[in-house]
């Protein structure tokens, strides 16, 4: 399970919206299974079907952190035209079983925010709680 604020979902569908047609991608950072901070970061595809983090900015991320006594619990990316599931390409590119992966779908008239675990392999559903 990953306990994520309402206004960290808010600002995640925000910024999926606000960078369409293409993918928005970014980090989420705070203590143990609790989100505390939402980064948003640039995706260097400028691509509607797939992202990569910008590197400078990820490391930015990583080093304010670490400055807060806080980790990186998940990242995120929106799936424009398509549900809220792993792609092919983001069970592949999943490495971290560290970590939450949360895609955000703006394909239906409602926004939908899923969470996946890495669990052999596989990117397996992971309860979303909004605190």
């Amino acid at each position: 399970m990953i306990k994520i604020p309402q206004h960290i979902i808010d600002g995640i569908i925000a910024q999926a919206k606000a960078e369409l047609p293409n993918e928005a991608c970014g980090l989420l950072t705070g203590l143990g299974d609790t989100v505390q901070k939402q980064y948003p970061l640039t995706n260097v595809d400028h691509s509607p079907e797939h992202f990569s983090f910008d590197p400078r900015e990820q490391f930015q991320v990583l080093k304010s952190a670490r400055a807060e006594g806080q980790k990186i619990i998940a990242n995120y990316h929106s799936h424009p035209a398509t549900p809220a599931r792993p792609s092919e390409e983001d069970k592949r590119l999943a490495f971290d079983p560290n970590v939450s992966y949360l895609i955000v779908s703006l394909a239906a008239e409602q926004p939908v925010v899923k969470a996946f675990s890495l669990v052999d392999g596989d990117l397996i559903p992971n309860e979303i709680l909004v605190v």
